[in-house]
């Protein structure tokens, strides 16, 4: 069995002239995985490539694999993937995975974009203000998730009722309402940073059932932890889809 046309070309797509040292040292595992994740997997369903490295890039966040994170940033790029884009999802998943597991990433990302000639900084893409975050983040947390969070950020009790403030003011206020991403694309990174580092299954079925009440259904989801497969394992991933189903059967 040889490494196959399919995987060849979309290897090529995604790095040109690429030449992995493991197809020296370790030709047939290197086979079976290249057939595998850039064949049978990409072909699996219609996902267009844009979304497809988006989510990978956000579930290599969460599994922590910066050495294939530097690899696939350039990829990204050449499957549309901007570079505001690709910064938004590294700078939002400071709130899922905190900046002890970040860092290493944005001196990753920043070194990768200026290889590919993108000058750095990026065009400025907040929109709130210290005055108004808390505002703005209570509206999207309601936007996403319902009127019920319209007070959450009051409710629990008084000696941990802050964490439910920064929720609101630093989650949401403070990175879903850049610009750059929509709610949609968010949703989706965040469903892919929970998935992919494990051990946050309640927190993965409510984002799960949030995506599911904005647009991104069932199907797509399955989509999405289909092609993040191949770099985050399948416990993980079958994890994820347990969670896709319990929220399906909530929101039904």
């Amino acid at each position: 069995m040889a490494i196959t046309e399919f995987s060849k070309r979309y290897l090529e797509k995604m790095i040109p002239g690429y030449s992995s040292k493991l197809s020296e040292t370790d030709p047939e595992f290197i086979e079976r995985f290249t057939n595998f994740a850039f064949d049978e997997v990409v072909n699996q369903d219609a996902l267009d490539g844009r979304t497809r490295f988006m989510a990978i890039l956000a579930a290599l966040l969460g599994c922590q694999g910066l050495d294939m994170f530097k690899v696939m940033v350039p990829a990204a790029l050449r499957f549309g993937v901007t570079p505001v884009e690709i910064k938004e999802i590294v700078y939002q998943s400071v709130a899922y995975l905190g900046i002890g597991r970040v860092y290493p990433f944005l001196d990753a990302v920043n070194a990768c974009l200026i290889s590919e000639g993108v000058l750095l900084p990026l065009e400025g893409q907040v929109e709130t203000t210290m005055e108004n975050r808390l505002e703005a983040g209570v509206q999207v947390q309601v936007d996403i998730f319902g009127e019920g969070m319209r007070g959450f950020y009051r409710s629990g009790p008084e000696e941990s009722r802050h964490i439910n403030r920064w929720l609101a003011d630093n989650c949401f206020g403070d990175y879903y309402t850049r610009k750059g991403l929509d709610y949609q694309q968010r949703e989706m990174i965040t469903f892919c940073f929970l998935a992919a580092q494990g051990g946050c299954e309640p927190q993965l079925t409510s984002h799960a059932a949030a995506n599911m009440r904005i647009g991104n259904d069932k199907a797509f989801l399955i989509s999405i932890i289909s092609q993040c497969l191949p770099y985050i394992g399948y416990p993980r991933s079958l994890n994820a889809l347990r969670c896709v189903n319990d929220a399906a059967e909530k929101e039904a």
